[in-house]
């Protein structure tokens, strides 16, 4: 497809350097001046024979007019001032558009173009409204599902880094994960001052990769925080461009420090030995490796299908049974939103994700079977304490794969019908008519709801404090 605005400029271009008139090549043509200046301007595409004669007056080829290249750096500002002025940000003003004609200072034309780029960066930063983030969270979700929840080529990467420092089996350690920084020439630095809204920092100036101190150092948090500043590079990142880019980002970084806490090879033939004696259990394949039960259960969803022929659910649900992150491919039917989200949503009041909460005993998982209009799912449920409150995590099965997993003699089974409204979000008819009318609950906010999506540079990272930590250690060092 041709580019009219850049074709007309390299016309006018090589015209001026001839120092032809658009009459004097127009002659040549057999065109009217008007009709070239029409071609120049981008407001209309010349015939291949009449670039041929356009070309061959100006004594260059026709290829030249055809390079994708402004001429020169004031032909690349006009070009950018037209196509942001002809985009979706600045038409929305309903403003008059501006011609960079050649009256035009340079500096005026610099001016408005980078008054322009500035305006297109603040859309930018305010696309990701929470619509458009539960638009994009379900593509990922859905692609996922389509491929299995696995990343084969981040699985490759991982093991890659592990060969390269020597590790073969066991937890890894925290000197391997500083030998894998060190390779790629980074320092890990521990600091109680980091920005508030970063989980790490890296200075690429001085290679240094700053991280919250931990009370055990090479603890799992601190290993899989490393990890994740360390695959950002490995992988190649920049800042993202847009929301559905930035959640592309946390979900290869959380997947490269999970595949090498549990590297592949070793996960996958510890989990065949398990299914072959019956016996797959997330808290055993959590306490293997060293790793918190949530990247177990998730690494399992990474490995179950490809590895051991297993479909199967993933679950992390808060305190108040909504779902904070979810995968299926086993058939289970999850609430979901207008725009097919299912975070934020209310899974069944019979899910085992919301009645561990309830259990009395909660050092161990807790085992259910749950009859739904979509057959009859297995689970087994860990809960857990985290900043937020409580959650529980839940990894389930279709009742013919239960046998394959520890607690799958439970005798604890329930009923789902949801999304059913009489299943357990409407109330009994004399439950309601007893308190109807005669009841006001003052509602929890959740806090999330005002928050902007993303909050300062994209993705939601305070430049003032993040520069300003930057700063502060790069002197504190200095000195």
């Amino acid at each position: 497809m041709t580019d009219l605005p850049l074709l007309g400029q390299r016309i006018r271009h090589f015209r001026t350097k001839a120092k032809l008139t658009l009459d004097d090549v127009a002659s040549q043509v057999g065109l009217a001046g008007s009709q070239l200046s029409l071609f120049e301007n981008g407001r209309r595409e010349p015939r291949l024979s009449q670039l041929d004669s356009i070309a061959a007056a100006l004594g260059i080829s026709s290829s030249d007019l055809l390079v994708r290249e402004a001429p020169s750096e004031r032909a690349s500002l006009e070009l950018e001032l037209g196509r942001l002025q002809e985009g979706s940000v600045y038409q929305r003003l309903g403003l008059p558009q501006v011609r960079a004609g050649k009256s035009m200072d340079d500096r005026v034309l610099e001016s408005l173009v980078g008054l322009h780029r500035e305006l297109d960066r603040r859309a930018r930063e305010t696309v990701a409204t929470p619509e458009q983030a539960r638009r994009d969270a379900t593509t990922q979700r859905l692609d996922m599902q389509a491929a299995n929840n696995a990343l084969p080529h981040i699985d490759d990467l991982a093991q890659e880094q592990l060969k390269w420092i020597g590790h073969e089996n066991g937890s890894l350690t925290h000197r391997g994960v500083t030998q894998m920084a060190n390779r790629l020439g980074f320092e890990l630095v521990y600091v109680n001052d980091l920005p508030h809204s970063t989980r790490s920092v890296t200075d690429l100036e001085n290679g240094k990769i700053y991280l919250p101190p931990a009370s055990i150092p090479g603890g799992h948090g601190l290993r899989s925080m490393a990890l994740q500043a360390i695959a950002h590079r490995l992988l190649g990142h920049t800042n993202p461009a847009t929301y559905s880019e930035f959640l592309r980002q946390r979900l290869e970084i959380n997947y490269f420090a999970a595949a090498t806490l549990m590297p592949k090879r070793a996960a996958s033939d510890y989990l065949r030995r398990a299914k072959r004696d019956r016996n797959i259990a997330v808290e055993d394949f959590r306490d293997a490796f060293g790793v918190t039960h949530e990247t177990a259960a998730m690494r399992l969803t990474n490995l179950a299908t490809t590895e051991l022929d297993l479909t199967l659910h993933f679950l992390r649900v808060s305190e108040d049974g909504s779902i904070v992150r979810a995968y299926v491919n086993d058939g289970l039917e999850l609430p979901a939103d207008a725009y097919g989200a299912i975070e934020g949503q209310f899974v069944c009041r019979n899910f085992a994700a919301r009645l561990a909460f309830d259990m009395t005993t909660k050092a161990t998982e807790f085992y259910q079977y749950t009859d739904t209009p979509e057959g009859t799912f297995w689970c087994s449920t860990q809960t857990g304490t985290g900043t937020d409150g409580e959650f529980s995590i839940t990894v389930g099965v279709p009742f013919e794969s239960a046998k394959y997993f520890r607690g799958s003699n439970t005798t604890f089974r329930r009923k789902s019908t949801c999304p059913d409204e009489k299943c357990c979000t409407r109330p009994e008819r004399d439950l309601a008519g007893r308190w109807d009318g005669s009841a006001w609950a003052s509602a929890r906010m959740h806090q999330h709801v005002l928050s902007p999506l993303p909050r300062g540079r994209f993705p939601g990272v305070d430049d003032v404090e993040l520069y300003e930590f930057l700063e502060r250690h790069t002197h504190d060092e200095a000195r």
